[in-house]
């Protein structure tokens, strides 16, 4: 009975010990230290740039920003980032599909006739990795 509780007690004490993961994003490029810039951070294709799975503000400073995503679960994932000048909440459009404010992807995915897309910008992250970008806007 003892042998069955230390292993109970070791796979559990694994299970909650497993390594969760860190995604540093720094940004430059930015037009003005005005307003924040918002960083999500994307779980799957259906939902990039619709739904963050999370979702970070941060001020601008020398026109560079830094936000840390800590406890990110083993998987694949996409950052997405844009400059909210005016503090709206929301990434302003002129005339409804091209930005007006400057935006971002992981892996500086390019936008070609559209927004930038998932293949491009998606990277997996597993076994307690930091993972760092530099995301010009």
């Amino acid at each position: 009975m003892q042998t069955v509780l230390t292993y109970l007690t070791l796979l559990l004490t694994g299970m909650l010990l497993q390594a969760q993961n860190t995604i540093e994003v720094d940004m430059t490029g930015f037009g003005t230290d005005q307003g924040t810039v918002v960083v999500g951070l994307y779980d799957n294709k259906g939902s990039f740039l619709d739904s963050s799975k999370l979702a970070i503000d941060s001020k601008i400073n020398n026109k560079k920003a830094h936000v840390t995503f800590d406890d990110i679960p083993d998987g694949i994932y996409a950052i997405s980032c844009y400059h909210d000048e005016n503090d709206n909440g929301k990434l302003d459009m002129f005339l409804g599909f091209y930005p007006k404010e400057s935006y971002g992807t992981s892996n500086n995915a390019p936008a070609r006739f559209g927004p930038p897309k998932w293949e491009d910008a998606k990277f997996e992250i597993k076994n307690g990795e930091i993972a760092t970008f530099d995301i010009q806007l």
